[in-house]
């Protein structure tokens, strides 16, 4: 009998539920751990107070008089709070943050205690850069990097820790982290949207990227996670039969909150207002025991910092709540993986989003212009966007019954495809004062009143417009949502410098009015951007075959998609923008090899180990106990045994079929490791992770799950399906 197994289901049944008390409305209680703008004033003099504003308004910077100024109020605060402690709060590119804390106590010359922290401690700490991914530019000797405080989004309170966060950069100067290329991403959007904003309202000076992140994730009791060494090691489970009961009932989704679930809701949500986190739907998900949880819309480098905290809360809370958070996209076979979408928009200093149509003719036209500029630059950079959403974990899901294709492809609706098609007759030249006239009144004039009823929503679409707002669905659950976000504010800011250099072209050379000369440039861009518009299914066979004779890309695994990030093209783009130098372009796709060789390195163990310690086991036990009994049919009836056995001799001879196959492609796995870990160059090492080991994960898997239905229960050592996903 699997004493574990058995063990955590009966713990988990045995949960005494935590009761949450909502107390008092959360706006009252709504940032109290922030060091924002309220505790700013408070604890601030005016002078550092401005400085700060300045700093994140427009990207001036702090002198060390501010800074020790800034540290001394943020001390005082924090201390009220009773923090013991400060960090740097990071992000190296591990999809996760990183600290070190210090306390904020120190010995003065003469020996006595006091509370110590500087303008020095709060602008630069020096870490250890070696022991991140650094892509082989740092050596080991050669450990020094730097993390340098981000005025533009808030420190917080965290426990007894005061967070700062921070970028972190080596020695000699590159981004080791994914916020420094974020904000150099984001303020080549501001520079290049207000330029292109200006056309349309001159009162314009800064333009903001905003972010909604949707997080998807599975709640598992942590007893049974714990039971099973693939949940624990690898985030998924690597082998398990498909319960009789999923999805299939759709008896989940929007339906009724588990009571211990939603206690762990409301703790979660209650940490989180007090962070700042402005978290607002809730709901159970498609799949069973999958939830998810939505903020209101921010500023893209406070959204993205938002994410992690929120995900590092989300495993402290789950834990008190005796459960285990997954954040895998594809931790159980044959359901709904997880996600996390991003709504992407542009905003101004002057309240406009720019992808929402106005109440005026000129609104719209602002609108289309920012709208067919996004759908040129995804059209331009597409594989460069698939690239930033490619991981071994994100593989599992792309592509799957409920997840966006590997190809990329823009869903923006009839009604708004019938408006870009219209667009396209547009004079090559100066528009007559009847085509002005028909343009706006018409064409232009009539896109509030179509998005009104414009609400289908394509779901297997990987970036769809949604009315005032892009949503990117191919971002994985457990990613950080930087990745995407920079090369997207990356992309786009280039084809809007691009954009107002050839309307400006047009004024000058042609003397075209402005609305002409943008009207001539928009009709070429939905022109030669009509291949990545695609309103239909995206799984079909059909539109695979469409998506390549368009010259869409189609990089189903991560080695394949991370090609393009060293090309000429993407190295140029993002030197141009100043958001990467090539060495950094080069470290990076580094990185991300190495991360998805030991993604599938680490499995590749966990199925050896299961295998041989769990499977083979288990197995040969109840084998050996059909055995028996067949043997003891056999001393009562002499040789009519065998009719009387013929069930027994049956499952016996398939656990033995199924064995075999097991060893064989579990011993062939492992032999294709070897291979690949002599392997030096990291991108053919990849490759052959990906096309000689991995490619046996499925069959070992396949064989494992039968077994699972012949072996009797009690024999079996894993928590089962139905045991993971319907204990609540």
């Amino acid at each position: 009998m699997s004493k574990q197994r058995f063990s955590a289901i009966s713990r988990s049944n045995k949960r005494n539920k935590i009761e949450i008390k909502e107390k008092g409305r959360r706006s009252e209680y709504f940032g109290m751990n922030v060091f924002n703008e309220e505790k700013m004033r408070q604890f601030l003099t005016q002078e550092a107070f401005d400085r700060i504003k300045a700093a994140v308004i427009s990207g001036t910077k702090i002198d060390r008089k501010i800074a020790d100024q800034v540290a001394e109020g943020m001390k005082a605060w924090a201390i009220s709070m009773g923090a013991t402690h400060y960090t740097h709060w990071f992000q190296p590119l591990t999809n996760a943050t990183a600290e070190k804390h210090d306390a904020f106590f120190d010995l003065t010359l003469d020996g006595k205690a006091m509370e110590k922290f500087g303008g020095g401690q709060l602008v630069q700490q020096e870490s250890d850069a070696s022991s991140f991914p650094n892509g082989g530019i740092r050596n080991t000797f050669e450990a020094r990097g730097y993390t340098a405080w981000d005025p533009t989004s808030p420190a917080f309170l965290y426990g007894a820790t005061l967070c700062i966060p921070t970028v972190f950069v080596s020695y000699t100067g590159e981004a080791l982290d994914n916020k420094a290329p974020l904000l150099r991403a984001l303020n080549a959007m501001d520079e290049a949207a207000t330029a292109v904003a200006k056309y349309f309202d001159k009162n314009v000076t800064k333009v903001n990227a905003t972010l909604g992140w949707e997080q998807e994730y599975f709640l598992v009791d942590k007893a049974l996670a714990y039971s099973r060494p693939d949940i624990s090691l690898s985030g998924r489970t690597i082998m398990g039969q498909s319960a009789a009961k999923g999805q299939q009932l759709d008896d989940h989704y929007f339906g009724v909150i588990p009571l211990r679930v939603l206690n762990f809701m409301k703790e979660l949500e209650k940490e989180c207002t007090k962070l700042g986190i402005p978290v607002k739907a809730r709901h159970n998900e498609v799949a069973p025991n999958q939830f998810e949880l939505a903020p209101i819309f921010e500023e893209t480098n406070l959204a993205v910092d938002h994410n992690l905290l929120l995900m590092d809360i989300m495993e402290k809370v789950s834990d008190k709540h005796n459960f285990k958070v997954l954040f895998h996209e594809k931790p159980f076979a044959g359901i709904n993986g997880s996600g996390k979408h991003n709504n992407w928009s542009l905003a101004t200093n002057t309240g406009v989003n720019l992808l929402s149509p106005g109440s005026t003719p000129m609104k719209n036209l602002q609108f289309l212009t920012f709208f067919v500029n996004t759908i040129k630059a995804v059209d331009t950079y597409e594989e460069l966007l698939r690239s930033s959403i490619a991981s071994a974990s994100n593989d599992h899901r792309l592509g799957s019954s409920e997840a966006p294709p590997a190809i990329l492809s823009i869903f923006i609706g009839d009604q708004l495809n019938e408006v870009l098609n219209e667009l396209e007759g547009v004079t090559n030249g100066k528009l007559s004062p009847e085509e002005k006239t028909d343009l706006k009144l018409n064409v232009v004039g009539k896109i509030p009143e179509i998005l009104l009823d414009n609400t289908d929503r394509n779901r297997t679409s990987p970036f769809a417009f949604t009315g005032n707002k892009f949503e990117m669905r191919g971002v994985g659950s457990k990613a950080n949502c930087a990745k995407p976000m920079m090369v997207l504010n990356t992309i786009v800011a280039k084809q809007l410098q691009i954009f107002k250099k050839e309307v400006d072209g047009l004024i000058a050379k042609k003397g075209l009015k402005k609305d002409e000369a943008i009207f001539n440039i928009l009709r070429e861009y939905i022109k030669t951007s009509k291949r990545i518009r695609f309103e239909g299914d995206g799984y079909s066979e059909a539109w695979e075959k469409e998506a390549e004779s368009r010259g869409l890309s189609n990089n189903k695994t991560t080695p394949s998609a991370l090609q393009v990030l060293t090309s000429k093209e993407s190295i140029s783009l993002f030197k141009s923008m100043n958001v990467l130098s090539e060495v950094e372009v080069k470290m990076r796709k580094e990185v991300e090899l190495e991360e998805y060789i030991m993604h599938i390195q680490i499995e590749g163990r966990v199925f050896n180990e299961l295998i041989y310690s769990y499977i083979i086991p288990a197995a040969i036990k109840y084998q050996n106990n059909l055995i028996q009994n067949i043997n003891g049919l056999k001393s009562i009836y002499g040789d009519s045994y065998k009719k009387m056995a013929e069930s027994q001799l049956d499952i016996v001879s398939r656990i033995s079929d199924h064995l075999k196959v097991i060893k064989v492609k579990t011993d062939a796995m492992v032999e294709e490791r070897k291979k690949a870990n002599k392997m030096v160059d990291v991108n053919k090492k990849a490759y052959a992770y990906c096309d000689k080991v991995r490619v046996h994960f499925d069959e070992i898997r396949y064989h494992c799950d039968k077994l699972e239905r012949l072996v009797g229960d009690e024999y079996w050592p894993l928590a089962k399906y139905r045991e993971l996903l319907f204990i609540k």
